[in-house]
């Protein structure tokens, strides 16, 4: 069959922060993709402002290098597509994956693989891609690259990997540095063999196999991701499989249901670089975007209109995590930061408070993110969203909350199957790192959260590598806890394993809350008083209503407190009245930590300005009421 030598579709796959994007950032300088007097940010391809705070990769994207060979061939084109490396932003990978030939496996030098790593490249081995590997970050102190090859062989037989799939070639490198050897380094050191990254390019040339087509095929093209212009409304981005595509040509555009209906395109365009340039025509193997069909979504085929043959739809993994996101229904909905309504007026306009804004702003996600589902709840005002994980979602909102929107959000339950008539529920391998002395307290937390030791190994540093399995809920709330009882050191991740039956009860947080039980505004007094029942999260000055948790109890039980009494005055003045006490400063909650702090019958409030933890119902002499009643059915 005809081949396309002038390009190449590599993806590049690893586990969180082990340098896919920084890499990449070298491979767009070395190739000449910028002027030499661009100024350039570190992780360019990380355009999201979300992205650049947390460090990880959220939502896969392509770019494109032309790399010029040395011996003076023509040049070839290879278009790279960073993916994420976290497990809850699976189905980014799973699209990637469709669009590319091959993947490059960057590995860590001195962590190796880990649980994302495990994900990543099992669904390349499913899809039959063959596997660069690549040792990045050779220059670690504490690298042991022998040791990290042999880890990633025993990962290629764990995963059932065949005799072509483990033949894989080796690539050592520096990502930050730029440089790329073929010959292992001294651990620790930067490989010295070369100062570029022309091995790594030339291991891509070698090993991707080049698209092949058939030349008496129709058009067929894949689309595999969705973007947005101002100007030309939604643009589909899809890989050419056979026959051509060409600016103002009709195609037959195959939705997901079957139906089959006609468009035009308006507008072809080619990646260089990090920009999208007008082109002419796109032929097989190509990535490229089209404008101008606008309700067009993942998965869905462009066809020759003569002879339409549908490509199969992408399919990805069932989600695990739900949560429940409605309007904001407390006391201070659309009141700014401070709760103080004349304050914040001018922010306050463009709030988006209505169940119509949630809704729609809900289904414009389902457009881009195969991995989620939105279902209707009993309330008119609240759905129930379904992802793979508790940072997917947490992501999801943390977005909205910057587009203005004010929501309540419920604590994350898990999604459970009914499997030959019994309740199985998802479960996760967990690999945790930490140092000797805090593996008994590891052990313990994941003993209450009916974690199960699959395995335990010593690498003679000081430091112990742990895996479990454990179910899904039992680590909803687990990181912060994880964090406190290792003093920071501990190092967890987890990825999905499956379903396994109902493990029974988990009871993960010992403690209760402190709830206010008047509105008003924080005094000092009042914190000074309540310090000693617990840990408090508001500082003086914030404004609370009744039902919104203050604190975390020392005690397992709730308890309602005044947190806005005011020291009384008199014109009597004593020696002693001028003692002076001290506020213990309030522990800060994000928006990821107040979720997992949320109880059964606790939710999170999010505004743009604030995130607050309260009841879901406020009134506590409703609480009462419903906690007696049910202490009676018992």
């Amino acid at each position: 069959m005809p081949t396309r030598h002038d390009i190449r579709n590599v993806a590049i796959v690893a586990h969180v922060d082990h340098g896919k994007t920084t890499i990449v950032d070298a491979m767009l300088k070395q190739a000449g993709a910028f002027a030499a007097h661009q100024q350039l940010d570190d992780r360019m391809m990380d355009s999201n402002d979300l992205e650049r705070e947390k460090g990880i990769t959220i939502l896969a994207k392509n770019t494109a290098v032309k790399y010029h060979p040395k011996d003076g061939g023509a040049p070839i084109t290879i278009n790279i597509i960073d993916t994420p490396g976290h497990a809850d932003f699976g189905g980014e990978v799973e699209r990637g994956l469709s669009m590319v030939d091959a993947v490059v496996l960057l590995v860590d030098a001195s962590e190796g693989p880990l649980p994302q790593t495990r994900f990543v490249l099992r669904k390349a081995l499913q899809q039959r891609k063959p596997v660069i590997l690549c040792i990045n970050k050779t220059d670690r102190p504490d690298s042991r690259i022998d040791e990290v090859v042999n880890e990633t062989y025993d990962l290629f037989l764990d995963l059932d990997a065949d005799e072509d799939q483990i033949e894989f070639p080796i690539v050592y490198a520096c990502g930050r540095d730029g440089v790329a050897s073929l010959t292992k380094p001294e651990d620790g050191t930067v490989p010295a063999d070369s100062d570029n990254l022309e091995p790594f390019f030339s291991a891509i040339l070698e090993h991707v196999p080049a698209p092949v087509y058939d030349e008496e095929a129709p058009l067929q093209a894949h689309v595999t991701n969705l973007d947005a212009d101002n100007f030309l409304g939604r643009i589909a981005l899809l890989r050419v499989e056979q026959g051509e595509l060409r600016k103002g040509q009709t195609v037959a555009w195959i939705k997901r249901d079957g139906s089959i209906s006609n468009v035009r395109i308006t507008e072809l365009m080619m990646t260089e670089a990090l920009t999208r340039k007008p082109a002419e025509v796109a032929g097989p193997g190509d990535i490229c975007a089209v404008a101008g069909i606008p309700d067009i979504m993942i998965g869905e085929t462009l066809a020759d209109p003569e002879n339409p043959v549908a490509l199969p739809l992408i399919s990805v993994d069932e989600p695990a995590i739900s949560m429940t996101i409605g309007t904001n229904t407390s006391p201070m909905v659309g009141r700014g930061g401070t709760g103080k309504g004349a304050d914040a007026k001018s922010a306050v306009k463009d709030r988006k408070v209505t169940a119509r804004q949630v809704k729609d702003r809900l289904d414009r996600e389902l457009i881009g993110n195969v991995s989620l589902r939105v279902l209707d709840t009993d309330r008119p005002d609240a759905w129930e969203v379904q992802g793979r994980g508790e940072l997917a979602l947490a992501i999801l909102v943390e977005q909205m909350r910057r587009e203005g929107f004010e929501l309540t959000i419920g604590k994350p339950q898990v999604v459970t199957q009914e499997i030959d008539g019994k309740t199985h529920e998802p479960v996760e391998r967990m690999t945790i790192d930490v140092p000797e002395e805090h593996m008994g307290a590891v052990t313990q937390l994941m003993g209450v959260r009916k974690g199960r030791m699959d395995n335990m190994s010593n690498h003679g540093s000081g430091w112990v590598r742990m895996e479990f399995v454990v179910p899904s809920r039992g680590l909803i709330g687990f990181r912060t806890e994880f964090l406190t009882n290792t003093r920071g050191t501990g190092i967890a991740h987890s990825i999905h394993e499956g379903h396994e039956p109902w493990f029974g009860q988990l009871v993960t947080r010992n403690n209760g809350s402190l709830v206010a039980d008047r509105a008003g505004a924080v005094t000092p007094f009042a914190m000074i008083n309540l310090q000693e029942r617990g840990v408090l999260f508001t500082e003086p000055g914030t404004e609370v209503y009744e039902g919104m948790i203050v604190g975390e109890n020392s005690r397992s039980d709730d308890m309602d407190v005044n947190i806005t009494k005011e020291k009384k005055l008199t014109n009597m003045r004593a020696a002693s009245a001028d003692n002076t006490e001290n506020v213990i400063p309030p522990r800060k909650l994000s928006l990821e930590q107040s979720l997992e702090f949320c109880r059964d019958d606790e939710c999170v409030e999010v505004t743009p300005e604030a995130v607050r933890i309260r009841k879901v119902v406020l009134d506590q002499k409703e609480r009462s009421r419903t906690a007696s009643r049910a202490k009676s059915a018992k």
